[in-house]
């Protein structure tokens, strides 16, 4: 093995890993723990969040422009700070009246900040909702610089994406902006929405301009809120799904696609991709039955442990009002941690959002390092004034190491770095070696080498994250901007065997350190959560006959026939929504048991990339014709998708209803489909989804609460116009399965 003294590297956190860990097994939290919301303490609704680790130390959120309370004013975007992810502190708005951008139109809002470091400065951007060049709503993304995580924040005198025509006198939608640094060292721009779909462009180095012609990545009227990681070889671009923001009935729901390119194409674990009509994407979070619905529009961070967490707003359906219905929606802000299972992010192994207390994630150092003198928990370390924000930072030169043995076994350590000429971690004696060189980054272990190239023109004056990971058989350093799920240069190496000891964590060569951590891995989750499976047959129908007395209707349409072994029923010009309940409903009895799986079969073609609003089929729990959840195969504009509709009376004064959905699975000609039944401890009924392709292989995906059993039945219906041909809606079957 060479001398630690010819090589070259990073400092990084630490942490063991226990392998396996199963998340329907999960123990009590033990240390630290945080509860949703996180925000709650100094805020109602903290909306879209975008979180960062300041050079201080502190843990950074910013939000949207919405008031942060019932009755405040609007912001102009809102900061916080935490140390622990638990107790947290207001820090005003981004913005004031007279540092606002020039170039917005009075009476604009500012939403979805993304917030990143580089080149020695932060850097948000931000959605301006209208420019003064065209007022009346021609959205834009705006950047601004500061040089600390508070401010002053200074935007620049235009649009860094500017508003684009979508041909027909209005504009596409501009909005929600998240930056990413990749390994080949450009910087590129992810945004967009529902209308004309999520872009990205290539940036100036200094991350304030557009550069080129955008590449779309996804398909209109299905994914907003982007964001965008690199693990293991691939770029996740994860969106949400869905309104955001329909009070008590919202589904907003996250997804993921990933490629080996940051450009895209990205497909989900199927391959479906998320730019075709039968739209792709996995599910990274919806809700589960709990308070929480339309959990969404996220941001990423990983942990001084290592453990990637989604941040994110959710809506309490309990109180889902900021204002008076109909009005602005609470959207306060909460935080789960990422399982990564069979290379796909999963909010806590598909549990989806938490309601008790949680580990918190991991912050500070594990050996003795103060957050004031990061050279005090160091040997061979001076102490020196004049990072970004005053405070001091360790200066090593030569050699120096941990005071404290850091633990044996999976250990990472992390540490913000401005390197020298060249810099090296050892860890568990001589057992991983490290390296920064002037042109690759390098790891050493088990007699193995890995190593990567840093893109050209890597400026190693400036401050970077550097880290470095055993978890288990597998090391890695990274060298990125923010640690925010980007990269510069990442080696990786598997080590079969490979044994690391307690021992100091020691470094060679020179480089300025703070924030420096040194932790256990968190234990990874390798499993998926428990989903509803199917047990003995309990009743239903093969449609081998007449309907019998198990069924029953709701306005019915004599256009259904049974026949030859399946239900036909042409596509009603009728819907459910609103005020518009002129559709026909088909019930059949539901077993007396406290919990079943339905099932029905369908085959429905809708086509693809024609606009057929909104025609659809499937099955429905209802209670009344103002309060029901309806899964169904349908058409929204060019795309076709899975929805898990619910409507419910959300202003009793008047009657008026809400309307709201999250998507489940991938459309396809034949569809397979599940609702299953519970009644939860508060005496609620819960009715989740789930959908397959083949009838094999199932998605399950969001959960609606109903205040009381529910009818269970079938529906086809939509809008075609007169002269049109109505689509047929085939059921083979509906079955009532026991609950396993």
């Amino acid at each position: 093995m060479p001398s630690t003294r010819r090589l070259l590297a990073a400092a990084f956190a630490v942490a063991t890993v226990a392998a396996g860990t199963s998340a329907a097994t999960a123990a009590p939290p033990a240390g630290p723990t945080t509860t949703n919301a996180i925000s709650s303490s100094f805020a109602d609704t903290f909306a879209d969040p975008a979180v960062i680790q300041g050079r201080d130390g502190y843990w950074y959120a910013y939000a949207t422009s919405d008031p942060l309370v019932s009755g405040g004013p609007f912001g102009l975007m809102h900061m916080a700070r935490t140390k622990d992810f638990s107790s947290w502190e207001y820090l005003g708005t981004v913005f004031d009246d007279q540092t606002k951008p020039t170039w917005a139109a009075p009476g604009s809002f500012f939403w979805a900040p993304d917030i990143r470091y580089f080149d020695g400065k932060y850097v948000m951007y931000f959605t301006v909702t209208d420019t003064a060049a065209n007022p009346g709503g021609d959205p834009a993304i705006g950047v601004a610089t500061a040089p600390t995580p508070a401010g002053p924040w200074t935007a620049t005198s235009g649009p860094v994406v500017t508003p684009k025509p979508d041909g027909n006198g209005g504009y596409f939608g501009t909005i929600d902006p998240a930056l990413l640094t990749a390994a080949d060292g450009k910087r590129y721009l992810y945004y967009g929405g529902f209308y004309g779909g999520i872009s990205v462009t290539e940036l100036s180095p200094d991350g304030l301009q557009a550069v080129g012609e955008p590449t779309q990545v996804t398909i209109g009227d299905r994914y907003e809120g982007s964001y965008v990681v690199y693990r293991d070889g691939w770029y996740y671009l994860m969106a949400s799904s869905m309104n955001c923001c329909a009070g008590p009935t919202t589904g907003y729901s996250v997804f993921a696609g990933r490629s080996r390119s940051p450009k895209g194409p990205f497909l989900d674990k199927d391959g479906a991709s998320m730019l075709v009509s039968r739209v792709g994407g996995t599910t990274v979070i919806t809700q589960n039955g709990n308070k929480w619905i339309g959990p969404g529009h996220h941001a990423f961070m990983t942990d001084a442990a290592g453990q990637d967490h989604i941040v994110y707003h959710a809506i309490d359906r309990g109180t889902p009002w900021l204002t008076e219905p109909f009005g602005i929606n609470r959207r306060p802000m909460l935080i789960d941690r990422i399982d990564w299972i069979d290379g796909w992010p999963r909010t806590r192994a598909g549990l989806g959002p938490s309601e008790g207390p949680v580990p918190a994630p991991t912050t500070g150092s594990g050996s003795g390092i103060s957050a004031t003198d990061p050279a005090g928990g160091l040997y061979g370390a001076s102490r020196r004034p004049g990072d970004a924000l005053g405070g001091p930072t360790a200066a090593i030169s030569g050699l120096a190491q941990t005071r404290r043995a850091a633990p044996g076994g999976s250990l990472r350590v992390e540490a913000d770095v401005r390197l020298g000429s060249s810099f090296t971690t050892v860890l568990g004696g001589t057992a991983v070696v490290a390296s920064v060189s002037s042109s690759r980054i390098t790891v050493v272990a088990g007699r193995r080498t890995a190593s990567a190239p840093l893109p050209a023109g890597f400026d190693r004056s400036d401050w970077n994250k550097l880290s470095v990971q055993v978890s288990g058989s597998t090391v890695t350093a990274r060298l990125s901007d923010a640690g925010l799920g980007d990269l510069y240069a990442e080696a990786r190496l598997v080590v079969p065997g490979l044994k690391v000891k307690s021992a100091p964590v020691r470094w060679v060569g020179s480089a300025e350190v703070d924030n420096l951590t040194v932790r256990p891995v968190a234990a990874p989750v390798r499993r998926m959560a428990d989903v509803p499976r199917t047990g003995k047959l309990l009743t239903g129908d093969e449609f081998n006959g007449p309907l019998d007395a198990d069924w029953s209707w709701v306005r019915p349409d004599a256009k259904a026939v049974v026949a030859d072994g399946k239900l036909s029923w042409p596509l009603q010009n009728a819907d459910l929504v609103g005020g518009g309940n002129n559709a026909g409903l088909l019930f059949h009895r539901t077993p007396s048991t406290s919990s079943w799986i339905a099932e029905t079969k369908l085959h429905l073609d809708l086509g693809e990339g024609d606009i057929r609003n909104y025609q659809q089929a499937g099955m429905i729990a209802y209670l009344n014709d103002s309060d029901f959840a309806r899964l169904g195969n349908v058409a929204i504009w060019r795309t076709r998708q899975t929805e898990y509709g619910r409507e419910l009376v959300a202003r009793p004064s008047d009657g008026a209803t809400s309307y709201g959905g999250a998507a489940i699975g991938r459309s396809a000609p034949t569809l397979w489909m599940r609702l299953a039944y519970h009644e939860n401890a508060a005496g609620e009924h819960v009715y989740r989804a789930g959908t397959s392709v083949d009838g094999k292989n199932w998605t399950w995906g969001a959960a609606w609460v109903l205040p009381a059993p529910a009818r269970l039945g079938l529906y086809a219906h939509g809008e075609f116009t007169g002269a049109a041909v109505p689509p047929v809606a085939t059921f083979e079957y509906l079955r009532f399965y026991e609950s396993k």
